[in-house]
């Protein structure tokens, strides 16, 4: 059997989450983990799409995990065993945290080696963990505490105190970051991968007629690539005042125009959660998803907005409903709803 890591582990690896919104609720973890190990050298590996969000003041290093060529499971199993084989040469690594769920998350940790491996038990993974937790009672729970109960109980006593406020410019340095305009302004997020997490575009442009009639506000739509057709739909039409500042790069250039909005609305995405932990007030069209387990976290007031039917949470990427009651959550919110919330606050 392997030993227990040294109480003061002198190498950490963290196999960080995989989604912008996870990575943004992890910020607490990080922020724990090192104020915990001052002296330890703390390496994050992670995919590359969420490089840009690693918190650089909190970890030593960060090792972007080179993705599969192809989605084949042949593909996927070879670009594992190579990621495994570049911690391994970075190693030894005294201690392993595994944040995502994932069988393949554990596996990685494993085969590079890692003394002493601490996660949850979940997709028949227990194996490759020496200290495997339960997942039941923290599946419902928020993102946030689930994420918390990976660090190690030598850390624990330490979580009642409140993580620093959260500074853009450190966490997340930019050679070039985006410059707000310099007139009052809003910004709009209306991208999601997810369909049943999607508000209709019309309803946001409804909103923002209505924000344009109402306030001397302009509104910065922002984005990545996926969202660019989208933002020139909107912004085509000079009466809702939008200007298109999407693939503009990394997520992180988008901190300083969060700070200084007077406030976000978004769909249930990764942007809420950067939006939040940026200080915005945030406004969330909410669909399919459970806010118990995934409102965003941080400094930014966060205010959801939900219709609740009786399939609501279900979580799904995909509506399951028939036709007829086809994302009945998310059409239930209307726009007039989204400007009476902006209105109350």
């Amino acid at each position: 059997m392997p030993q227990r890591p040294r109480p003061t582990p002198h190498t950490i690896l963290v196999r960080a989450p995989n989604w912008l919104g996870d990575q943004i609720l992890a910020y607490p973890f990080f922020y724990h983990l090192r104020h915990g190990y001052p002296e330890a050298q703390i390496t994050v590996a992670c995919v590359p799409w969420v490089a840009a969000l690693q918190f650089r003041h909190l970890v030593d290093a960060v090792c972007e995990l080179p993705p599969p060529r192809t989605t084949s499971a042949w593909a996927k199993a070879r670009a594992l065993e190579a990621q495994s084989a570049m911690l391994r040469a970075q190693g030894p690594w005294d201690l392993g945290l595994c944040l995502p769920n994932s069988l393949g998350a554990a596996w990685l940790l494993a085969r590079a080696r890692v003394r002493w491996r601490r996660g949850y038990r979940t997709e028949a993974r227990g194996w490759l963990l020496h200290e495997g937790l339960d997942w039941q009672p923290w599946r419902r729970r928020h993102r946030v505490e689930a994420y918390l109960q990976v660090l190690p109980e030598a850390v624990r006593p330490a979580l009642a105190a409140v993580p620093a406020p959260f500074e853009a410019a450190v966490a997340w340095p930019v050679e070039t970051p985006l410059l707000p305009p310099p007139a009052p302004y809003w910004i709009l997020a209306p991208g999601s991968l997810a369909m049943s997490r999607r508000w209709p575009l019309e309803r946001f442009a409804a909103l923002a007629r209505r924000i344009a009639d109402s306030t001397a506000l302009t509104g910065l739509v922002v984005g990545g690539s996926a969202e660019a057709a989208t933002a020139r739909q909107l912004c085509v039409d000079p009466a809702l005042k939008l200007l298109d500042y999407t693939a503009r790069g990394a997520v992180a250039m988008y901190a300083l125009l969060f700070q200084q909005a007077r406030f976000t609305v978004s769909n249930d995405s990764g942007l809420a959660h950067v939006a939040a932990l940026c200080g915005s007030p945030v406004y969330i069209v909410w669909g399919a998803g459970n806010p118990a387990i995934t409102t965003p976290w941080g400094p930014g007031s966060v205010h959801v907005l939900h219709h609740a039917v009786d399939c609501w949470p279900c979580a799904r990427n995909v509506c399951q409903q028939p036709a007829a009651r086809q994302l009945a959550c998310l059409h239930g919110i209307t726009p007039e709803t989204v400007w009476q919330a902006l209105q109350a606050c």
